[in-house]
């Protein structure tokens, strides 16, 4: 299971021209589902994201979490982190969950996210989603459930 968290002063996703999750300050976590993945590569992931200190101190060091700071959260399932480009020009995506299993791990990252008290808004599953993020810093992390210490 892979997240891309991006640190954001503001960010929304829209769904056919309807805006379906809005935030203020926080991380928008794109989050891709791989075959194999379980319940508890979701709870890592969930844990790693808000605990991450990616948020600046008075001093301007990276010191703070989502959790310090009381930073939002923009979940955007994202199956295209699994991309495999090593072959051809064309990605393939066999990496990828099914979408079942996917939606579902997806949905238990959300209620990890949830379950500690932060706000926390979704994209929609499946569906062609418009995402505008103002990325602040920049600061964009990958995280990897495989990459356990």
């Amino acid at each position: 299971m892979k997240a891309l968290l991006q640190r954001v002063s503001g960010a929304s996703v829209s769904v056919a021209g309807e805006v379906v999750g809005r935030i203020s300050r926080g991380l928008v976590v794109f989050v891709g589902v791989a075959n194999g993945d379980t319940e508890k590569d979701a709870r890592y992931l969930a844990q790693r994201t808000i605990n991450l200190r990616i948020f600046s101190d008075q001093a301007g060091r990276f010191n703070l979490s989502a959790l310090d700071t009381q930073g939002e959260l923009l979940l955007v399932s994202q199956f295209t982190l699994l991309a495999d480009t090593r072959k051809g020009r064309r990605p393939s995506f066999t990496e990828a969950a099914p979408p079942a299993q996917a939606e579902e791990l997806f949905e238990q990252f959300a209620e990890q996210a949830r379950a500690t008290g932060l706000k926390v808004e979704t994209g929609r599953f499946q569906q062609y989603m418009q995402v505008e993020i103002h990325n602040d810093g920049p600061v964009t992390i990958l995280l990897d459930s495989r990459e356990k210490i």
